[in-house]
């Protein structure tokens, strides 16, 4: 507490403020309000309390400061006078208020703390300060609000002010932010990533159905990674196939119009013997190709050609014994062409021959729908058309926009439901053919099959059906 003065703060009602220290003579007080001096005020009898005519207004600031006289003493001692207690109780009570007064003054100005030896205000305004001049002068609100926020760091705190919810949302979740600084090299890894990332994020609904999957009591993708555990993983070996895999995905709408196909399909297994006999005489079925109108115009004597039906009538014919019999019935165009047919010239030929002219029709479609030739075919061309491609050694079909190879698989299986629990269901309805074989797994219930290509040949075909 000061010793020579006392301050208050106004309320704008209150009048009466005491003065809680001694002085001489109500000359040597001060009175000031929001520092203006006023003599506004009269004070007790005892001089301990000073009223103002008018209540200062409210927050002004009120000071009542004692001034003892400091440029002429009280007291002036003569030679020979008479020293009386009054004058020296004067002449040590002006020494002593003086003191008080110099300390007060000492100690209401800026001080260092001793704590830190940093200077403190007493949590006080600083005001009449010029503006900076040098790095290290202080900044006053002029020189910030008028020069330094006149530059591009006005810019700078407009947008600052203008994103404050952003920073105090920032702030506000500052926790987070800090687990995510504690998280900066697995975020490095993500951004190194970003990529892969953001293929995630794009594939977002997948990733959820893959999660939903996981929470199934028979999840696919678990399946999928038991596969993967196996010796012979069913998935690496598609990986392994994925060419062809992607040649079945651009033809997509043709293996669809197959899968409608299943019941013509199990009827393959019915001509799979037919077919085979076919492969064993696919030189003889590639030169029927190859005089394709001569076969025709037999086709159109099939009445006259019933003669031709058993062996023994043929003989005693002897109607195609030689090329001249033959070119005399002008059936073939050219002896040429019966020699190199070779297809009439013993019973058992005639027997083919007729076995052909009844199937005629099957011929006549398969002569239309499988061609070989050293190029794929352009013209006459529909859906489902097969060429053996004699430059690349390669069996095509041809999906209605474009031929395409036919591929190997070597390892594929088809499933059949638990409920067909008869013992080899599955193997029984497909007949291996050249090259391929099967093998039975599962016996009865939950029975699968695995067709193998055994062959020399790269473009053998396996078919599971089911």
């Amino acid at each position: 507490m000061a010793n020579s003065f006392v301050r208050y703060t106004g309320n704008g009602s209150t009048t009466a403020y005491s003065i809680s220290y001694s002085y001489r003579a109500a000359a040597d007080l001060i009175v000031t309000i929001n520092g203006a001096a006023t003599t506004s005020y009269t004070l007790n009898g005892a001089g301990s309390t000073l009223t103002f005519d008018t209540a200062p207004a409210n927050a002004s600031a009120i000071e009542i400061r004692r001034k003892t006289s400091q440029t002429s003493r009280l007291t002036d001692y003569a030679a020979g006078s008479v020293l009386t207690e009054n004058d020296l109780d004067t002449d040590s009570e002006q020494a002593f208020f003086m003191s008080q007064e110099a300390i007060d003054d000492a100690q209401d100005v800026i001080s260092l703390d001793n704590a830190d030896f940093q200077y403190d205000v007493g949590n006080k305004r600083l005001k009449n300060v010029a503006d900076p001049t040098s790095a290290q002068d202080a900044v006053t609100k002029n020189y910030l609000e008028n020069t330094w926020l006149s530059t591009a760091n006005k810019t700078t705190l407009t947008t600052v002010n203008s994103n404050i919810a952003n920073i105090n949302a920032v702030n506000s979740n500052s926790t987070n932010i800090n687990l995510v600084a504690g998280d900066a090299t697995d975020i490095g890894i993500v951004a190194t990533n970003i990529a892969d990332v953001s293929k995630v994020a794009d594939d977002i609904t997948k990733v959820i159905a893959v999660a939903n999957d996981l929470a199934e009591a028979v999840s696919e993708v678990e399946t999928v990674a038991d596969d993967l555990n196996e010796a012979t993983s069913e998935i690496e070996v598609v990986a392994g196939a994925i060419v062809n895999v992607d040649l079945v995905g651009g033809s997509i709408a043709s293996v669809n119009t197959l899968a409608g196909l299943n019941t013509e399909i199990g009827n393959l297994n019915t001509i799979r013997a037919d077919i085979t006999a076919v492969n064993t005489n696919s030189a003889n079925i590639t030169a029927v190709n190859n005089n394709s109108t001569n076969i025709n115009t037999i086709a159109g004597l099939n009445t006259e050609l019933g003669l031709l039906g058993t062996s023994a009538i043929v003989t005693d014919m002897d109607l195609l014994g030689t090329s001249a019999n033959v070119t005399a019935m002008g059936l073939l165009g050219t002896s040429a062409n019966v020699t190199a047919q070779g297809l009439l010239g013993t019973s058992a030929n005639v027997t083919a021959m007729s076995t052909v002219a009844t199937n005629i029709a099957g011929v006549n479609s398969f002569a239309d729908r499988y061609r070989v030739a050293s190029t794929d075919p352009s013209t006459s061309l529909d859906e489902g058309d097969l060429v053996y491609n004699s430059t690349g050694n390669v069996v095509k079909y041809y999906n209605g926009s474009a031929w395409v190879a036919l591929t190997t698989d070597t390892d594929v299986k088809t499933l059949v439901s638990a409920n067909d629990t008869t013992a080899g269901y599955l193997n029984g309805k497909l007949v291996a053919g050249t090259g391929i074989s099967f093998t039975e797994n599962s016996d009865g219930g939950n029975e699968t099959l695995t067709i193998t290509n055994t062959g020399d040949d790269p473009t053998a075909l396996a078919i599971a059906l089911g």
